[in-house]
């Protein structure tokens, strides 16, 4: 390595908390148990701008063209014939007729960047928003293209910025844990925890999985809450647990494995204290809900099993404003789901059978609960040193599938960001189709927009490195230029 929900049947202090642990984990590693500071704390490799991190992932490829990337000329050529003039190879289909956006595109804010009406609600906010429309994938398969844009790498085995993150920075609270991620209400998206995973980092730098809404929010958090678990019972099972892990680990000496998961279940117990408290959002005043489009009294709605505006609204922005509690009480990094794996009916954003159907209700629940986000962390103080990144695994297509559809788009497509250093305005463009980048030599990658957060964050993306198998890994891989062109 270079510097290279429920209430809790616990009560009392954390510290009371902790102490049933006597005599089993505690005495495993107890030292590690409170190494919360990362490996750069104290030491960074230059001022910071930033403090913590919101990645907003669109699972099934959101539409660059539908969404924030006008283009007119595709307007102009609606229902001809495309001819981008070179071969094109699609993931599911051959190319169609040009079909220009359902929806149409209006200028927001002071810059007047042109916005589609499905995203309308981020125009209050769009002047704070540095648009990249020129990224590129490697790859128009969903599993690849979801992974190079969480950890780097377009297959599995490396860890995710979040766990880069967390092992970089550490956690700001020892009761929370400084990774979370808040996953579609209807699943996981493709790779499933593959996209929270440590790999060869600690494996105590995973992301902790929390769904909103839910009861429980975090699975097997809480003992069961019946005649044959009690308190005492729980006791002794952590004890005899507590024996058992010390045999294994005194068999197998330098397996980080088992001193992360003695870090979990302190890190549990600590949470059975804090986290209800930071999951209700019941406790929001009305004007809160109200931004976020939450029920007045805060609860869930049923989910109806079809994709629709109300539903999509409730729940993203239940997670933006979970992510926001979370953030105000020291988590480094919040992931945040929109869509989950493929399956029938669509829920997610792989509109190949009807874009109108499937990215309205998607967009329109996103765009607010994203709007709502920014305009709450500013208003308190928040948004200059937290940075938001808005991504999807690839675009899609400026030609038709069959009549309604698009197809994958892995060559162009958008990202923006917001917050934390960055200064808003549009970096890099598209061509006339939306297909590829205007300009070929100037693309941006996922590398590029890693390089630039952890810059942000005071890290040199060059010097955040673990040898793995003889090589040095870095989330960066060997690529990656801070994109100086939109820090502020």
């Amino acid at each position: 390595m270079q510097h290279t929900m429920s209430q809790s049947p616990i009560t009392g202090s954390r510290r009371q908390l902790l102490s049933t642990l006597t005599g089993s984990f505690a005495a495993l590693a107890l030292g590690d148990l409170f190494a919360r500071d990362g490996v750069l704390s104290g030491q960074l490799h230059h001022r910071p701008r930033a403090k913590r991190v919101v990645q907003l992932f669109m699972a099934g490829a959101a539409s660059h063209i539908d969404t924030f990337d006008h283009k007119p000329y595709l307007r102009q050529q609606d229902g001809k014939p495309w001819d981008p003039g070179e071969q094109v190879e699609l993931f599911q289909s051959t190319p169609g007729a040009c079909f220009a956006s359902p929806w149409e595109f209006r200028p927001h804010g002071q810059s007047a960047k042109m916005l589609s009406d499905i995203v309308a609600p981020l125009g209050d906010v769009v002047d704070q928003l540095a648009f990249v429309h020129n990224m590129v994938g490697k790859t128009g398969v969903h599993s690849q293209g979801t992974l190079l844009q969480t950890t780097g790498f377009n297959f599995p085995g490396f860890p995710s910025a979040g766990s880069w993150v967390s092992y970089a920075l550490g956690s700001e609270n020892e009761n929370l844990p400084a990774f979370v991620v808040l996953p579609d209400h209807r699943g996981l998206a493709s790779n499933g925890a593959k996209n929270w995973a440590p790999a060869f980092l600690p494996a105590d730098h995973q992301g902790t999985v929390i769904r909103p809404g839910n009861d429980p929010p975090i699975a097997d958090l809480l003992r069961p809450s019946n005649e044959f678990v009690t308190a005492e019972s729980d006791r002794a099972g952590l004890a005899a647990l507590g024996q058992l892990n010390q045999m294994h680990a005194d068999q197998r000496r330098g397996d980080d494995r088992l001193a992360a998961r003695v870090r979990s279940y302190e890190l549990a117990a600590a949470m059975q204290l804090s986290a209800t408290d930071a999951l209700d959002v019941t406790s929001e005043p009305r004007h809160i809900k109200d931004l976020y489009g939450l029920a007045a009294d805060g609860t869930t709605i049923e989910d109806s099993g079809v994709i629709n505006e109300r539903a999509e609204t409730e729940y993203f922005g239940r997670k933006c404003l979970v992510a926001r509690r979370l953030l105000e009480r020291g988590v480094r990094f919040v992931q945040v789901w929109s869509g989950n794996d493929n399956g029938f009916p669509r829920r997610n954003w792989d509109s190949h059978g009807d874009v109108k159907r499937d990215h309205a209700p998607l967009a329109l629940g996103m765009s607010r609960g994203a709007s709502a986000l920014i305009k709450d962390l500013a208003q308190r103080g928040m948004l200059d040193d937290t940075l938001i990144l808005w991504t999807t695994e690839f675009g899609r297509m400026p030609c038709s599938q069959g009549s309604k559809g698009r197809d994958h788009n892995p060559f162009v497509f958008t990202n923006w960001l917001c917050g934390g250093g960055i200064k808003g305005g549009t970096y890099g463009q598209s061509d006339h189709w939306g297909f590829r980048p205007l300009d070929r030599s100037q693309e941006t990658t996922v590398h590029d927009i890693y390089a630039t957060i952890l810059h942000l964050l005071g890290i040199d993306h060059t010097r955040l490195s673990v040898r793995h198998n003889g090589i040095d890994r870095r989330l960066t891989d060997v690529h990656g230029h801070v994109l100086h062109s939109m820090i502020a």
